[in-house]
């Protein structure tokens, strides 16, 4: 759509409006070449006198693109003509569904100027709607049909991708890959069917199909030393075939109802055009089959096979420079078809690749493509089972990888496979020292530890912290997870190997010891230690002081450490509240002279201050310490009041909030958001607003207090 060319056409105008009331809507229409290409423009006016020279919105339409574009504005969008209401911006549904528009209704409201544009349109688009009222859907029609060619030719383009790359994928070599498959992957699994009779059993061999008959118990008769004899079947247990002498599991065959199978999975590297990769995930299957007859004394063995097969599940493509596809192998239920797909399936059948061995040919055709230094023969070597494309996907953004694997970094290389490359200093740097964040020195001492995320978190930290730590000691922090602890407050007023002394002291434990227990003892009792320093610090302790570097009882001072600071945080918030919220204090005494009453048993009155609200909320662990609840009652939108016993005044009981205006009580809590003693203190509070009512707002004008005044008289 040419744009640009298309806002230089002179507008329509219209030449004069509809007497029609009805009429919101007028369109113009006209034919224009722009680029060789014969366009229709449709402008639609608004049927007023003031909007005749500038249409509220033109659209542009061809066989092959349509363009809407908004003259108040100057912008261009791609709104379907079914997306806006003539320029309004609603959609045609909703703009029914509020203004209950009929078809009927919206034929009166949107017109075109003459017959001649719509005989024009009918000619332009050369098809047919059911009412030419409805004139728009011509363009509707026309959008319809442009949207479709261009999601068919997007599919065709689609379709040509994966049909190219299958194929210039290299053929499976089906027969050796099951060879393998079978014994390396199933180590040849067979297994040995039998069913007791007496001291005989009927045996059956997967491998061989063959059926015999042994006694795996001594008779007591001298023939029957001379007869065929055979192990004891156990289930589970492994047994020699008498036929073939394959080995294979004993299986009973009364537990064996239908064919069984092993599924596992396999990845199988193949080159790719000329220096490219195909990660094939293959599917195998390795299935065995006892076969039965019907006999004299019920289902008899007759015979046993055994299959394996593959199937390819899903193909990863890499080539330099380019975006790695992955094609998934789909199968079409209606015509009976397997066929590629560039996008997998939803929901619990998604299709997933996961951990898998390698099949050994794929290094060699790894070789001479872009992805021959990758080190996965090496790192699949140590790791066994891995997931190739995750792998090869990291490589490709961390060519570094192949360094690491070398330097038997192991560990650093499965964090950045799994995870991403968080760990990574400098993504950019070509030295392992630098790569990592750690000293140059430090390199072997990572190497020995095969890459431990734990050790490289420490030396990373004893670079940051410019310290130098002996080799001892970087493994003494590693043990207690120094690495993801804040040590730099600690080590401000001792050194490390104090703090790991004292460590060992608190917990109990030595290090190296190689116990889990008490490497989980000593990273608890370091997170305690470390923590209760820098409470000890934050509330003003001169941590120079040895008494407070080494209290008596760690647990016992970090308490009292927590509590202190928690102290500390209560009286910040209380000076904060003072400030902000000081009329609460201001109009106390008013205000007790409105809400203050008592009885034998109960006083109730408005709190004192911001601070005394405070304090209740955390007394009574409810919220009315919120600054929403302080903020309404120092305007005065609700108040705060306290309710407690006569003889124990001092001590919070249940919390009132009372609506300023009239003195309604809006809701009434006690300790934990909960209601004590519901009932009566309900009847209570009942009493207190009839009195409040009574005897504070209405006091002077009786005749409309009656009916508080019978509430205060039921109530008591």
């Amino acid at each position: 759509m040419r744009e640009k060319a298309i806002e230089k056409i002179p507008y329509l105008t219209l030449p004069g409006t509809d007497p029609d009331g009805r009429v919101e809507y007028i369109g113009r229409t006209v034919w224009q070449n722009i680029g060789h290409e014969r366009h229709i423009i449709l402008e639609v006016y608004k049927n007023d006198r003031d909007s005749m020279q500038v249409p509220v919105v033109r659209y542009a339409a061809t066989k092959e693109d349509w363009g809407v574009y908004y003259p108040e504005t100057g912008h261009w969008s791609r709104k379907r003509i079914d997306s806006y209401f003539f320029g309004t911006g609603m959609c045609w549904y909703d703009e029914m569904i509020n203004r209950h528009v009929t078809w009927g209704e919206m034929q009166e409201e949107n017109r075109l100027y003459s017959a001649e544009d719509l005989s024009r349109i009918r000619k332009f688009f050369g098809t047919k709607i059911w009412k030419e009222e409805r004139w728009w859907e011509y363009f509707s029609r026309n959008e319809e049909t442009v949207k479709q060619k261009r999601t068919e030719r997007k599919m065709e383009r689609k379709r040509s991708r994966i049909a190219e790359r299958d194929r210039n994928t290299p053929a499976l070599d089906e027969e050796r890959l099951l060879k393998w498959a079978d014994a390396k992957i199933f180590r040849q699994r067979h297994y040995l069917y039998y069913k007791k009779r007496g001291r005989y059993a009927d045996l059956c061999c997967s491998a061989c199909g063959g059926v015999y008959s042994g006694a795996w118990k001594e008779g007591e008769s001298y023939e029957s030393g001379f007869g065929r004899s055979v192990r004891e079947p156990r289930e589970g247990q492994m047994g020699r075939c008498f036929l073939c002498g394959e080995y294979g599991i004993y299986k009973p065959q009364g537990k064996v109802k239908n064919a069984h199978m092993a599924t596992e999975h396999v990845f199988l590297v193949d080159r790719y055009l000329e220096n490219g990769a195909v990660a094939r995930y293959i599917e195998l299957r390795k299935e065995w089959q006892l076969e039965k007859e019907c006999g004299a004394k019920g289902p008899e063995m007759c015979g046993a096979c055994e299959k394996i097969e593959g199937i390819e599940v899903a193909r990863t493509y890499y080539l330099p420079g380019k975006k790695v596809h992955t094609d998934f192998h789909k199968h079409d239920p209606y015509s009976g078809k397997d066929f590629w797909d560039d996008c997998n399936l939803y929901g619990l059948a998604n299709i997933y690749i996961g951990e898998a061995e390698v099949y050994p040919a794929s290094y060699r055709n790894l070789k001479g493509t872009f992805l021959q230094y990758s080190a996965l023969k090496e790192y699949a070597a140590v790791k066994r089972r891995l997931n190739v494309n995750r792998y090869l996907e990291r490589y490709i953004q961390f060519r570094q990888i192949e360094m690491l694997v070398k330097l038997q970094m192991y560990k650093v290389v499965e964090d950045v496979v799994s995870h991403g490359g968080g760990i990574i200093k400098n993504p950019a740097a070509d030295r392992a020292d630098r790569f990592l964040g750690i000293k140059k020195d430090r390199v072997r001492l990572l190497m020995e530890e095969q890459g431990d995320i734990g050790m490289l978190r420490v030396l990373q930290k004893e670079k940051e912290m410019e310290q130098n730590w002996s080799r001892q000691q970087a493994k003494c922090l590693r043990e207690i997870g120094a690495g993801d602890k804040d040590i730099g407050t600690a080590l401000e007023f001792m050194s490390v190997q104090k703090l790991l002394n004292n460590i060992s002291k608190y917990a109990g434990c030595s290090y190296g010891t190689g116990c889990t227990a008490a490497e989980e003892r000593l990273k608890a009792v370091a997170g305690t230690y470390i923590d209760y320093l820098q409470m000890r610090r934050a509330n003003g302790y001169d941590l120079n002081n040895t008494v407070y570097q080494k209290p008596r009882n760690l647990g016992g001072a970090h308490d009292q450490m927590a509590a202190e600071q928690e102290k500390n945080k209560i009286d910040d918030r209380l000076k904060k509240v003072e400030e902000r919220f000081p009329d609460i204090r201001r109009h106390y005494r008013k205000l007790r002279n409105r809400y203050f009453y008592e009885d034998d048993t109960f006083v109730i009155r408005p709190a004192r201050s911001a601070e005394e609200i405070v304090m209740e909320g955390r007394k009574l662990h409810h919220c009315v310490g919120g600054n929403s609840y302080l903020e309404k009652h120092n305007k005065g939108e609700s108040y705060i009041l306290m309710l407690r016993f006569k003889n124990m005044q001092e001590t919070p009981y249940i919390t009132v909030e009372i609506r300023g205006r009239d003195g309604y009580v809006q809701q009434w809590y006690g300790m934990h958001d909960k209601k004590p003693d519901e009932e009566n203190m309900q009847r209570w509070l009942d009493k207190y607003t009839a009195w409040l009512k009574y005897e504070r707002f209405d006091a002077g004008n009786r005749t409309e207090t009656d009916k508080a005044a019978q509430v205060l008289t039921a109530a008591g």
